[in-house]
């Protein structure tokens, strides 16, 4: 599977059941360093979001930059509603095989900065139901934060994505289509620094599980400390979706 190992026989925690809810503060084993700032504290959001020393409750994403000054990741940023379907998990590990195969991909993808993990934090949004849904679709896609202590990781796996918009979005209760669709990328806080994945908040986000910028379908790597991408060429537009 394009996802690593997850769910509650793996340790994972899992958050509430609550429209736009969040986790926890996470207080990280290992401070993560985003955009050049190191920090401690991360929160796991319902909508589709990862952010540091706050939680991020909006439902309806907007095009990074953001002006507010949150620093975030927005694996896939829309109007998540857990109560009508889905889990979304987490949990900190040191896993030695799950940190060997994390390693393997990495340094695969990055092999000019050969990479060997001690720490990742695995968030698993599982087949999560959007605001006012009136249908079974759900969406299931996982992000990975990864560190050897000098180099940190940002890994974006897509293995089922069937919505892009909740209804308050101006989406489709039936379709979960439409209106405002999900946003996914990075946005550093200094309303300077960010990267949208092409596609996002247009129609196409929904071919996600399509595209990549390591060859392989459905998954987005990148450096996040001094924010890097791979080597591989800039997405092209191709019959309507990135590949």
């Amino acid at each position: 599977s394009l996802l690593y190992p997850y769910g509650p026989h793996q340790g994972d925690e899992s958050n509430p059941k609550h429209d736009d809810g969040t986790s926890e503060a996470i207080v990280l084993s290992i401070p993560f360093t985003f955009y050049g700032k190191t920090y401690q504290t991360v929160f796991v959001n319902n909508n589709g979001v990862i952010s540091f020393d706050k939680p991020v409750r909006q439902y309806t994403p907007d095009p990074f930059p953001l002006v507010d000054g949150r620093p975030f990741v927005a694996p896939y940023w829309a109007d998540v509603d857990n109560v009508l379907g889905g889990d979304i998990f987490y949990r900190q590990t040191t896993d030695p095989v799950l940190l060997e195969d994390i390693s393997q991909d990495i340094t695969q993808y990055f092999p000019k900065n050969p990479f060997t993990a001690t720490w990742a934090l695995v968030v698993t949004w599982d087949h999560v139901a959007y605001y006012g849904s009136t249908s079974e679709k759900g969406n299931t896609f996982q992000s990975v934060l990864t560190t050897d202590s000098k180099m940190f990781y940002i890994i974006l796996n897509y293995w089922d994505i069937q919505w892009t918009t909740g209804a308050a979005s101006d989406g489709d209760a039936e379709t979960g289509l439409g209106g405002t669709p999900a946003h996914v990328g990075f946005n550093s806080g200094d309303d300077t620094h960010f990267y949208n994945i092409p596609g996002s908040q247009t129609d196409a986000i929904i071919n996600i599980t399509t595209t990549s910028n390591v060859k392989v379908p459905g998954r987005w790597v990148f450096r996040v400390d001094d924010f890097q991408m791979t080597g591989v060429d800039p997405p092209q537009l191709n019959n309507d979706c990135w590949l």
